[in-house]
C-alpha cells in the first residue's frame, strides 16, 4: 500500500536539521555504524544511547517515516546519530570508501516474488555497494522473520566476500541474544512468538 504524503513533513525535518547526515557529517576518529532502513528510529536511538563513543548513521527512503526517527533522536538529545533520506543503491554518494565499520539490516523488505529478488538488500548488487563503504574486517548484522530471505542472504554473503561467522534461525533461543536491541517490528514479532533469524557476517 502506498503511503500518502503527510502534512508538515518538510517543516518537521527542518526543525531537526542538526540530525541530518551530510558527507563527513560524523567524526572520523570514531567508528561509524550504519542502519539501512531505520523506520521510526527505535533501534538506532537505543544503540546511540548505549554506545555514546560510536557514531551512528541511519538511512530510510521514506521522509514521512524518517522524520519520526529524527524527532525521537532530538527528544533524547542524542549527539552521535545522523539521518539520511536516501535509497540504499545511492549509499556510495554519501559515504566514503572504508568509512563504515558495521551495517545493520533489520527486517528488510523480503520481496517475496522471484523476479523481485534483485531488490533485496542482500542481492549481489547491494553487497558490492556495501563492500565499497565498509572497512576491511567490518561486519553486517542482519535480522529477519523471513526464512527464505535469510537463506538467500546467507548464500549471497558467502559467495560475495563475506564470512558468515554467526547465524541462527531462532535468535531468542539465546545463543546470540546478549546485547540485542529490538526494532519496532521485532517487538511485535516476539509478542506473537515468531522466530527471528540472525546472522553476523564479516567482510574478508
Amino acid at each position: 500500500m502506498r503511503m500518502h504524503k503527510k502534512k508538515n513533513t518538510d517543516k518537521r525535518i527542518q526543525a531537526c536539521m542538526d540530525y541530518c547526515y551530510y558527507f563527513d557529517g560524523v567524526k572520523s576518529d570514531s567508528p561509524v555504524f550504519l542502519e539501512i532502513g531505520c523506520g521510526k528510529g527505535a533501534f538506532i536511538c537505543e544503540n546511540a544511547q548505549n554506545f555514546p563513543d560510536i557514531n551512528f548513521a541511519a538511512v530510510e527512503k521514506i521522509s514521512d517515516v524518517i522524520v519520526m526517527a529524527m524527532e525521537k533522536a532530538k527528544s533524547l538529545n542524542l549527539q552521535n546519530v545522523k539521518f539520511l533520506t536516501a535509497d540504499a543503491k545511492n549509499l556510495g554518494d554519501f559515504f566514503a570508501p572504508g568509512q563504515i565499520s558495521r551495517i545493520y539490516l533489520n527486517f528488510s523488505d523480503p520481496w517475496h516474488k522471484r523476479y523481485q529478488y534483485n531488490k533485496r538488500l542482500t542481492a549481489p548488487f547491494f553487497l558490492e555497494i556495501y563492500k565499497k563503504i565498509l572497512k576491511p574486517g567490518a561486519n553486517i548484522i542482519l535480522k529477519t522473520d523471513n526464512v527464505g530471505f535469510f537463506d538467500f542472504s546467507v548464500k549471497n554473503l558467502s559467495l560475495n566476500g563475506f564470512d558468515v561467522k554467526n547465524k541462527t534461525y531462532d535468535l531468542y533461543a539465546g545463543e546470540f541474544l546478549d546485547g540485542n536491541v529490538q526494532t519496532e517490528y521485532e517487538k511485535n514479532f516476539v509478542e506473537q512468538n515468531m522466530k527471528i533469524c540472525y546472522l553476523d557476517a564479516v567482510l574478508t
